[in-house]
């Protein structure tokens, strides 16, 4: 069969640009979203009396035949039909005849494809955020399993402060909700019906868009159809936003790889997540988090591609834009395949509180408490600080730590310390000391724990909510 386009063309296209130009091996993926929006646009064309009931129903029956055909795996892809829209045409034509060709009836392969993108990106916005409720499921329990587990807290990578390791996971908590709520907030700029707007200027055609809206489960459809074409800003927006998770498990991963080293020890992961060495049998190499650290990389290569693409494009629709796919389409597995592993590999894993608490004991990260206490006992906080620095370097040079010093010690550098200093330095009581909101104290962080479970339980209704509605 010749193009189903070729009717002003004199001669074959090259094979070479036939290859070059397709974009069936990438975009064969929308092929489900392809056949959604068909059934709608020919159910449409049935209703506002532009196709006879009969054809509509072949071209429905047709349609769900080359569906099934997909599914089970049978369907011959060719890159000389070019595309997945083009692709389905030619199968459904095969199949119910030259009544098919109708199925192309007031649209254009411009809003066409921008319908699928916006189909398929709506579903794996909905399954992000259930992944990322997952992830943060997980995160929640294990800060609720070590509410008195204490880990040096760092700065510059120098130890600093102590504090609660569950406040340290819920950090990521509250950063994995920032994701989700971005995510949740672009589902309404995804949730946009362009199908109607033609190749650019709508059709002549007594279409009804509103009702194709409302078979799909959109909110409503574009306004300008120059802008429904070539709109590509919703795709960006995932993208910009799959960068920012990725960078959020990309810092987590770089902790759970320190961490997890012999140096560190403060976690294990478990087997079933690392893998080993081809000459080094005593090796478990935490593979997951660094693919994740990795990965990360290409997901913003991906974002700054499409911005290239898109930079001075004139409207509507240019050939260009047909790079919009295959970086989309690698950001939604890269995206997929981290936060399916991430979860489960969170659960797992083992926290070394006996090492967690050793390392606390053995660095000055309780130094600010003691410059808070001269600071109560009257000493201005510069001079308390001065003190304290002082009082440090005393300890590197005799190779102790602040809990291991005399009180009279303790007097060399100010008359102001007094036995209660020991309860002062005490982990416990640094952490506890914290007191404030979003501080690292243990009854603190139990409150933000709570807080973050009504979240999740909301962001969980939603999930569900939206995964009804976008099938």
């Amino acid at each position: 069969m010749s193009k189903l386009w070729g009717g002003r063309f004199t001669k074959k296209t090259d094979q070479l640009v036939e290859e070059y130009t397709a974009s069936i091996m990438f975009d064969k993926e929308l092929a489900e979203e392809d056949i959604q929006g068909s059934l709608a646009h020919v159910t449409m064309l049935g209703k506002c009396g532009i196709l006879p009931q009969e054809d509509v129903e072949k071209i429905k029956d047709g349609l769900l035949k080359v569906q099934g055909t997909i599914r089970r795996g049978e369907m011959e892809f060719s890159v000389s039909d070019e595309d997945i829209h083009m692709n389905i045409e030619k199968a459904l034509i095969e199949e119910v005849g030259p009544v098919g060709g109708k199925l192309h009836t007031g649209r254009s392969r411009n809003d066409q494809v921008a319908t699928d993108m916006h189909l398929y990106l709506r579903k794996r916005v909905v399954e992000f955020v259930g992944l990322l409720n997952k992830l943060q499921e997980a995160l929640i329990e294990q800060a609720k399993n070590n509410l008195d587990t204490i880990i040096p807290g760092y700065t510059h990578l120098q130890r600093a402060q102590p504090i609660l390791f569950a406040h340290h996971l819920m950090a990521y908590v509250s950063m994995f909700q920032r994701d989700i709520e971005r995510l949740q907030d672009s589902y309404k700029r995804i949730n946009v019906l362009p199908l109607g707007a033609g190749a650019l200027a709508g059709t002549t055609f007594p279409i009804d868009r509103h009702f194709v809206a409302q078979q799909l489960g959109f909110d409503g459809v574009y306004e300008n159809s120059l802008d429904a074409v070539s709109d590509r800003d919703f795709i960006i927006e995932f993208l910009s936003n799959a960068s920012m998770i990725m960078m959020h498990l990309s810092r987590l991963s770089e902790e759970f790889i320190l961490w997890s080293s012999t140096e560190f020890h403060f976690i294990e992961l478990d087997d079933a997540f690392c893998t080993g060495s081809s000459i080094m049998p005593q090796k478990k190499n935490p593979d997951v988090p660094e693919l994740v650290r990795g990965k990360t990389g290409r997901v913003y290569g991906n974002l700054f591609g499409l911005l290239t693409v898109l930079k001075s494009l004139p409207l509507a629709y240019n050939k260009d834009m047909q790079e919009d796919k295959e970086g989309m389409l690698d950001t939604v597995r890269t995206l997929q395949g981290a936060l399916q592993l991430y979860a489960p590999m969170v659960s797992t894993m083992k926290v070394n509180k006996d090492r967690m608490r050793q390392a606390v004991n053995q660095d000055f990260s309780n130094a600010t408490d003691i410059a808070d206490y001269l600071v109560n006992k009257g000493l201005p906080f510069r001079q308390a600080h001065e003190v304290i620095g002082k009082t440090v370097l005393y300890c590197i040079q005799n190779e102790k730590f602040l809990l291991d010093m005399k009180l009279e010690e303790f007097h060399q550098f100010s008359t102001l310390f007094e036995q209660d200093i020991y309860n002062v330095l005490q982990p416990e009581q640094v952490v506890n000391a914290r007191n404030v909101y979003g501080g690292t104290a243990s009854n603190q962080v139990s409150q933000a724990i709570a807080r973050a479970e009504v979240v999740f339980n909301s962001t969980n209704e939603w999930f569900e909510q939206f995964s009804n509605k976008s099938q």
